[in-house]
């Protein structure tokens, strides 16, 4: 009987509740009502008998002048009506977003997490899906954009360290006409980096870190690099045609025999840098750094190199017909044997008869980049010049 005694107080006070509540709703009904019948039964007798101020109408004109008053009521409380159930859609409609979205985040966290996993696997195959996935979300989901963009590098860096560390790959000494093209060599190697340079395009952070990797015949054509550190890579033999390389820093990087024939190169800094017999025809280089740079055997025809420092540097043998050089900074640069036209450029006061420069004619229009062998098949000339 006592054990009992707590669960028959307990329902004794639930039911009181009960009562006291079903109470209140009465009573909220009932308030309710009396609240609706003052609106559309006394008031609208009140503002009309206001309206009227004392005079005298016939009863059947009150009588409509009464229901025209309770029909403007009537449609009020029908335009609050309306204006609650938008609001409550509204708010329904935010609550959905936002679980929408939640699904969303979550969908793609699994994604990210499915990709980055693909990248640790032995195939090939395996790998590059890993990276066209995180690709796909990087251009999807702004928020993971710059995070990818660190994968991708880190990537490159790890599996493409220079010297090479990984006895299949090609020795530091290789000829480069001895070694095959990126995309070949390393498929997934060149995903990436072309996945990086689509990427950075359009990118928050300031540097991306590429030094002291093996990029030898990457295919760059086009991509956008600015603000990439290369510092001490090796780009031998790669094709950057019309690559975007504003602000990239070029250190101590290789690019011998590099094609950057129409690219940007904007207060890039390529100082002690190598780029013995590469192509910059065309290629914008104002205000670059090229102190101590050796640009033996380099092809800069219709370069625009206004602003550009080439302090120290070795222009030896270079093609410099119709280069745009006349607010450049040529001191103690080294031009002996470079080729000039008439269209050459030079800044005030140089003379470069006495610094070597030989005449030559203009080469005119240059031939079409489609008109030029692949980098699958292309093979660099030997250099006449020595280390």
């Amino acid at each position: 009987m006592e054990l009992g005694e707590p669960d028959h107080g307990w329902r004794a006070w639930h039911d009181r509740l009960v009562r006291h509540r079903v109470a209140a709703a009465l009573l909220a009904g009932a308030a309710g009502l009396v609240i609706l019948g003052t609106v559309f039964v006394v008031l609208p007798g009140v503002v009309v008998d206001h309206d009227l101020a004392g005079a005298s109408v016939a009863a059947q004109d009150r009588l409509k002048a009464v229901n025209d008053v309770r029909t403007t009521l009537l449609q009020m409380v029908g335009g609050l009506v309306v204006l609650f159930g938008a609001y409550a859609t509204w708010r329904q409609l935010r609550v959905s977003q936002d679980g929408l979205r939640a699904t969303q985040e979550g969908y793609v966290t699994d994604r990210f997490s499915r990709a980055v996993d693909q990248l640790g696997s032995d195939k090939l195959d395996v790998r590059i899906g890993g990276l066209h996935a995180l690709w796909r979300i990087a251009e999807q989901s702004a928020r993971d954009r710059e995070a990818i963009i660190s994968i991708l590098a880190a990537y490159l860096r790890t599996h493409l360290p220079w010297p090479p560390a990984c006895p299949e790959s090609h020795a530091a000494d290789v000829p480069v006409n001895d070694i095959a093209p990126l995309e070949t060599r390393a498929a997934d190697a060149q995903v990436a980096l072309t996945a990086l340079g689509v990427l950075c395009q359009h990118r928050e952070q300031s540097w991306v870190n590429l030094s002291v990797a093996d990029l030898r015949r990457a295919d760059c054509d086009g991509l956008w690099f600015p603000e990439v550190n290369f510092d001490r890579a090796c780009m031998e033999a790669a094709g950057l045609y019309h690559a975007n390389l504003t602000q990239a820093s070029l250190v101590s990087v290789n690019l011998r025999h590099a094609d950057l024939t129409t690219a940007i190169l904007r207060r890039a800094r390529c100082v002690l840098a190598d780029l013995r017999g590469a192509k910059l025809v065309e290629s914008d280089l104002h205000d670059a750094d090229f102190t101590e740079t050796d640009l033996r055997e380099a092809n800069l025809r219709k370069a625009d190199a206004n602003g550009a420092v080439f302090h120290r540097a070795d222009l030896r043998m270079a093609d410099l017909r119709g280069t745009d050089l006349s607010t450049a900074d040529l001191a103690e640069a080294r031009l002996t044997g470079a080729l000039a036209s008439e269209h050459t450029r030079w800044p005030t006061d140089f003379d470069p008869a006495a610094a070597g420069v030989v005449d030559a004619d203009d080469p005119g229009p240059e031939p079409s980049p489609l008109l030029q062998p692949p980098g699958m098949t292309w093979q660099a000339p030997p250099l006449r010049s020595t280390p």
